[in-house]
């Protein structure tokens, strides 16, 4: 069969990068392995285990050089993965053969290396994380003063700005930026803890030398860049660890889907729109139309990140005892996954957020259309302040108000609420004072100075803090 015969998976295909594909495949995976038992064998040497520095040369020398036909070839006739690229790796180390795995069991290889990688792409979703940040910080500075109504359940309510609003989009990245920070310090390694966490093994290589057993896990850990180990373990690390990581991704993929909904709402009120390239085709049939496609899939691979969560989650509270297999097969496709669909969508974000188009005079007309019915509230007050009724004036607005809904929404008319207000004496105002008061700046209260407020006390400190993390380039591909 050839590549076009079999299933591809659309994360590698269509929308992961090249970064994010490169931590969880084969080559890295199987090169961490072998690292791994470079750190075991060294760990060993230095508590006075019998291995020579010609054998680690020899370990050293051979770290990326895998002969991935040859490890399949040994899985299939050992049925054991990790036994598969022993026999590799010693293939190639013959006289490093004998030491290596010495005293470990197949999660001393396999945990680590999931830990490692997992540290990896998180750093790599850090840094595409502030990129999206950076992006709509210079998108609500831009903004902040820009009058758009607001909605509540998707119905005009008082105004607010278009910078204010993407500050509420930042406040959940900020957050998820803070978890992520959280999750990635707790981290720890399995270190080597051998085949049900009691480290029986090391304990017989080292003639029964407790405090050389504790040493070699703190070594290890140390080589692999932690200071230390987690404290115990079963064979494996806690599963609690890969639920707490896939919660995390699930946390970004639901702020990132609370934007991508904001913004194909928008676009179907033509106020904002994402990018749209000279070229691109909205409709197959229908020429015109401008769908927004990419906050689109930014949803549906969202959606996607939130439910697999529940993958993890499950796999955690399903462990027995100091080690069960049902983990193995779905552990390294939902963390796997989750991480490649972040990855797109965050990409996803990044590109959409920092190519936004703003359409100011459609804005502005849809905030008149609505206008006088925000400006009741201070009608009312300017009338009771001339000695007027509170409770009289409101019922006298709500049904002027309602008169006009029905003239704007069953005849097809204008909104003439002012005019009808103006008509009223108990409100002693004239049309012309009414309309003077129709600017849209006077009713977005703080919104511009809450936004300024925001981004230079809240957003720029942390900016300013990761002014040297950055995310390569992931071309949008569809």
């Amino acid at each position: 069969m050839n590549a076009n015969e079999k299933y591809s998976s659309p994360l590698s295909s269509r929308y992961a990068s090249d970064e994010m594909q490169y931590l969880f495949s084969p080559q890295f995976k199987f090169s961490t392995w072998r690292r791994l038992w470079i750190m075991l064998a060294e760990s060993e040497q230095q508590l006075g285990l019998d291995i020579t520095d010609e054998q680690l040369d020899e370990m050293r020398a051979h770290i990326d050089d895998i002969d991935f036909e040859k490890a399949a070839q040994y899985e299939k006739k050992l049925r054991h993965d990790v036994m598969a690229h022993v026999h590799t790796y010693g293939e190639c180390c013959p006289k490093a053969m004998p030491i290596i795995h010495l005293g470990a069991t197949s999660c001393y290889v396999g945990d680590n290396t999931d830990i490692l990688i997992m540290r990896e792409a998180l750093k790599l979703i850090r840094g595409r994380l502030v990129t999206v940040l950076r992006v709509l910080n210079d998108f609500a500075d831009t903004y902040k003063s820009q009058p758009t109504l607001a909605f509540t359940h998707f119905q005009p309510a008082q105004p607010t700005s278009v910078g204010k609003r993407a500050t509420l989009w930042i406040n959940d990245l900020l957050s998820d930026l803070s978890e992520l920070e959280f999750v990635y310090d707790s981290i720890l390694p399995l270190g080597s803890k051998g085949t049900t966490g009691t480290q029986a093994s090391f304990l017989e290589l080292f003639d029964g030398d407790y405090e050389k057993v504790r040493q070699i896990d703190v070594l290890i850990a140390q080589k692999m860049g932690f200071e230390k180990a987690v404290p115990v373990s079963g064979q494996t690390y806690s599963r609690k660890l890969d639920s707490r990581v896939l919660d995390l991704l699930s946390h970004i993929a639901q702020s990132a889907h609370k934007f991508s909904n904001d913004i194909r709402l928008l676009a179907h009120l033509k106020e904002v729109e994402e990018p749209f390239e000279k070229n691109q085709i909205g409709s197959s049939a229908m020429a015109y139309k401008r769908n927004p496609m990419r906050s689109e899939r930014i949803a549906s691979l969202s959606r996607y990140i939130i439910v697999n969560s529940q993958n993890a989650a499950i796999t955690a509270s399903a462990q027995w005892f100091e080690r069960t297999l049902d983990d193995s097969a779905n552990k390294r496709i939902s963390v796997a996954e989750s991480f490649l669909a972040a990855d797109a969508v965050l990409s996803l974000y990044a590109n959409v957020a920092g190519g936004l188009v703003v359409y100011p005079k459609v804005i502005e007309r849809h905030m008149m259309q609505e206008l006088p019915f925000m400006a009741t509230e201070n009608i009312m007050m300017d009338a009771v302040k001339r000695g007027g009724d509170r409770q009289e004036l409101h019922e006298l607005i709500r049904q002027h108000s309602m008169a006009a809904g029905y003239a704007v929404k069953m005849e097809g008319k204008e909104n003439d609420l002012l005019q009808r207000i103006a008509a009223d004496e108990h409100f002693g105002v004239t049309l012309e004072e009414l309309q003077g008061l129709m600017k849209p700046e006077l009713f977005i209260g703080c919104a511009a100075m809450q936004t300024e407020d925001f981004l230079q006390n809240t957003v720029a400190p942390v900016l300013a803090r990761y002014e040297g993390v950055t995310a390569g380039e992931n071309e949008i591909k569809v």
